[in-house]
């Protein structure tokens, strides 16, 4: 119900028990409780004038039902206790003066018409007190219950960026000092080879180490976040110095944010990988559409020599999840002739999050891709 309408309703109520009301007093009973209905609005800015208005009204005989109105108010407004016990005792007395000043009565009754009194007038002023603060009691535990489920949220937050930054310093350590070992040997070979195409892989060896090395921290978040990376081009042309056989297609032009960029290098990065490990000798197609949305397809047929690892998968699955975080979806499916097809569809825009570190996510993954 509106406003407007509630306090139609509740001046029009009020004023109409009132003048339903046969038992007048005093000749200004009617008129004092009908000024008390009528100036009921009062008590939404100020419940004591509301209150006050009701004295004569109650002095009356007849403004009790304004008067219930009004205290509610003010005991809900009021967080005074003194103050609210002061308007409950001066309406006790407005409602009782008149009746000493008119009749005599014995004690008994007259405590007992007091008391009466006493209850109507303090009644709705406790209950407006109660209601008011069962609100603010519900307001402050549901404060409380939210404070307490961020304190949690932030201790898990704070662990697992623990956890995590744990997680990091043990494949530094252990990745890093194997990659470390590549490189110098890499370079001792390149020294010491007669060879000219040994000395070459020795040098293509020790580079793609230092490479691995320099990914990894920036992965890991120990080195600058704008670290870049190699074109696609770049690792189409390792690949194919390694030995595969690679053809790349590339279409559209769109501006891809660094995530989607990230994400689809890694697609493509991953893929290659497979091939090298499960299918070597395997002819592979990579097709790369920059349109809306990003479209990467790596297709490879059956390999021709031993695969050089079993089973696997996790690199997929790293991968399956660095593209979700990226806003995008990975499909990957065995074809027909023995071969394999990784593709992934993704926003040229900005990325979804999830609120996770996709960063440290990537990370981990790219870690055991390589």
């Amino acid at each position: 119900m509106k406003p407007v309408a509630r306090e139609l309703l509740t001046v029009g109520t009020t004023t109409g028990v009132v003048l339903l009301t046969q038992d007048r007093p005093f000749a200004w009973s009617l008129w004092a409780a009908v000024a008390a209905a009528l100036l009921l609005p009062l008590r939404l800015r100020w419940p004591w004038l509301a209150s006050l208005v009701c004295v004569p009204a109650v002095a009356g005989g007849l403004g009790w039902v304004p008067t219930l109105v009004a205290q509610y108010r003010l005991g809900s407004r009021e967080k005074s206790i003194p103050v609210q016990v002061f308007w409950v005792l001066l309406l006790t007395a407005a409602s009782i003066a008149p009746v000493l000043l008119t009749e005599t009565i014995p004690p008994g009754p007259l405590l007992l018409a007091t008391a009466f009194a006493f209850g109507l007038a303090a009644a709705p002023t406790a209950l407006g007190a109660l209601l008011t603060t069962r609100k603010e009691l519900t307001q402050s535990l549901y404060e409380t219950r939210r404070a307490r489920a961020a304190e949690l949220e932030a201790q898990e937050t704070s662990a697992r960026a623990a956890e995590r930054a744990r997680i990091a310093r043990e494949i530094h350590d252990a990745v890093g000092h194997h990659a470390t070992l590549i490189a110098v040997e890499s370079a001792a070979l390149a020294a010491t080879a007669t060879d000219q195409t040994v000395r070459e892989t020795a040098l293509r060896l020790r580079a793609l180490a230092k490479e691995s090395l320099s990914e990894m921290r920036a992965a890991l978040g120990l080195l600058n976040s704008d670290t870049t990376y190699p074109s696609l081009q770049e690792l189409i042309d390792r690949a194919r110095t390694a030995g595969v056989t690679v053809t790349l297609s590339e279409t559209g032009d769109t501006a891809l944010s660094p995530a989607v960029s990230r994400a689809l290098f890694r697609v493509v990065q991953e893929s290659l990988t497979n091939v090298t490990k499960h299918a070597p000798g395997a002819s592979v197609t990579v097709t790369v559409d920059r349109s809306t949305p990003v479209r990467v397809s790596v297709v490879n047929g059956p390999g021709d020599l031993p695969a050089l690892a079993e089973g696997g998968g996790a690199g997929l699955h790293g991968l399956s999840e660095r593209v979700r975080l990226a806003g995008g979806t990975l499909t990957t499916s065995y074809r027909a002739d023995g071969g394999f097809s990784v593709s992934a569809v993704l926003p040229p825009g900005k990325p979804k999050v999830d609120g996770r570190d996709s960063t440290f996510g990537g990370s981990t993954r790219d870690a055991a891709t390589a």
